[in-house]
């Protein structure tokens, strides 16, 4: 788990991405501050999406926000037991940091976005794209009809 910035409507924003141990996706969330609240936000977010597959260990980088949140998260589910292990090793953190970087590369060099909301739908949209090319995506036919098949299904719904 970490965050990155990245430029909506000439601001800086936070965009915090989670990434399990094989490097899938598992949720991304784009504030405005860098603080405890979006922490405890994006986490709980991140969270119940994997609810089936609750983390073990969350590693991060240093920042003091992970500690406080990550050791509520554990007081919340079990006061006497830390069930999620938090590992705050710069090094350990490096499979996020370099999926920012592929992110960035992809964003190009403005890395620039007019509104919240288009920021939010492309990056979605990015996501979705690296996560299909990337295997992580199960039942779905192989090759580029399959892929095309995939993202039908994927955007009927809406």
């Amino acid at each position: 788990m970490d965050e990155t910035y990245i430029r909506v409507d000439g601001k800086w924003r936070y965009l915090w991405r989670a990434v399990d141990a094989n490097g899938q996706m598992v949720d991304f969330h784009l504030t405005a501050r860098r603080d405890a609240k979006a922490v405890k936000a994006f986490l709980n977010k991140a969270i119940e999406r994997v609810r089936l597959h609750p983390p073990v260990t969350i590693v991060t980088d240093k920042a003091q926000a992970y500690r406080r949140v990550i050791s509520e998260v554990n007081r919340r589910y079990d006061p006497h037991f830390d069930s999620i292990r938090h590992i705050d090793r710069k090094w350990r953190n490096n499979l996020i940091e370099s999926d920012h970087a592929d992110m960035k590369r992809l964003l190009g060099y403005r890395q620039s976005f007019r509104s919240l909301r288009s920021a939010k739908a492309t990056l979605s949209g990015i996501e979705t794209i690296r996560t299909i090319k990337r295997g992580h995506i199960h039942h779905k036919h192989s090759g580029v009809r399959g892929e095309i098949q995939f993202i039908n299904q994927l955007f009927a719904a809406m």
